[in-house]
């Protein structure tokens, strides 16, 4: 008997096993991102925790080389980090304020002289933004309790929440040891290298982004406030820390607070020191694109721009002004999954089998 013919040819039945692949793989990721959604209390400090985990890896180590113990070298390495956090956060939040009313007139006057040189009348898409905020703080002063309970809920949450993130740094960084032999026992038997490498790849584009763009954010803060003070900009001390909070926000933090720098110049100092301010700008930009980023993050996953406007995006409409923060480092850790399972597949070999007597005390943190 002659063997049926099938209905459909071979090329349509590779690519729907291909939709099938890849609507079974974006239900997943749908569900793993509405259930990061609804437990987005306990996912957040886990993130950050990562994050500091991998930013603090090298200083953890360090301490490690000079034989001290694990949970000492942690605390030490917690404590830094407040520290400096706590220092950077007074350095900027201290610049901000001190120059924030100078950078919102300078916007305000630097809108209005927008409008009057290229026809806007009257400008009053600028000058109701000072009315619209009067009126809210008016209402605000309608409802000062209410507002003081939500703003004292959410100054509760975020203390909350730093302090969880700290104490599983603390513990994360502790237990890295044991990293490796927990991904043993929960992979499927035969998957633990597999799991292994991609959690070590994944870890190692997460760490190289953190060290790179916190590397990159002080050189960029740094060159732009020195050619700010040259200028004699108002406010380049508070536009330095906006420079600086925006580099974790790559090419959307760089474009908006570069603007930002450009637009209180115009108004201060006239459209001469704006171009200037401008040029200042672009080539600090330009040292980054070209010569920071491919020397300092030569080693992590390397992403096409429109690839990383993209995951801002997701980011963003997501979990706001935090996923935008986190969306780069998880795609980059989800590249660095998936360069890993690129390189183990695409040969046609098999995984290498998981041995029998595989080392469970190797540090996950070390390998980058």
């Amino acid at each position: 008997m002659e063997n049926a013919k099938p209905l459909l040819p071979e090329p349509a039945r590779r690519l729907a096993a291909w939709c099938v692949v890849v609507l079974l793989v974006t239900g997943v990721a749908a569900v793993a991102i509405w259930l990061c959604v609804v437990f987005k209390t306990a996912v957040t400090p886990v993130l950050l925790a990562l994050l500091g985990t991998a930013l603090l890896g090298p200083v953890f180590r360090q301490l490690l080389k000079l034989r001290m113990k694990r949970s000492l070298a942690a605390g030490l390495t917690c404590v830094a980090l407040v520290a400096v956090v706590g220092g950077a956060g007074y350095v900027v939040v201290s610049a901000l304020i001190d120059t924030g009313d100078q950078i919102i007139e300078s916007l305000r006057q630097a809108g209005q002289w927008l409008a009057d040189h290229f026809g806007v009348a009257g400008g009053d898409g600028v000058t109701s933004v000072a009315d619209n905020a009067k009126k809210l703080l008016g209402k605000f002063g309608a409802t000062a309790a209410s507002g003081l309970l939500t703003g004292l809920s959410i100054v509760g949450s975020l203390i909350a929440t730093g302090v969880l993130s700290l104490l599983l740094t603390f513990f994360f960084l502790k237990d890295s040891d044991r990293a490796v032999g927990l991904a043993h026992s929960l992979a499927p038997r035969g998957s633990g290298p597999t799991v292994e490498a991609m959690a070590r790849r994944a870890f190692e584009a997460v760490e190289g982004f953190m060290r790179g763009t916190t590397i990159i954010a002080l050189i960029d803060a740094f060159c732009i406030t020195v050619g700010l003070l040259v200028l004699r900009v108002p406010g380049a001390l508070g536009l330095g820390a906006l420079v600086f909070i925006g580099a974790y926000i790559p090419y959307l933090g760089a474009f908006v607070s570069g603007a930002v720098a450009v637009l209180v110049a115009l108004a201060d100092r006239g459209l001469g020191i704006a171009l200037w301010t401008l040029g200042v700008v672009l080539a600090v930009q330009q040292l980054e694109g070209h010569i920071l980023q491919p020397v300092i993050q030569s080693r992590t996953v390397q992403m096409h721009p429109a690839m990383v406007m993209i995951a801002i995006t997701a980011g963003a409409s997501v979990a706001g002004l935090l996923g935008m923060l986190l969306a780069v480092p998880v795609a980059a850790a989800g590249f660095g999954v998936l360069g890993e399972l690129r390189k183990r597949y695409a040969s046609g070999e098999p995984p290498p089998a998981d041995p029998s007597g595989a080392d469970t005390g190797a540090d996950p943190s070390a390998s980058s």
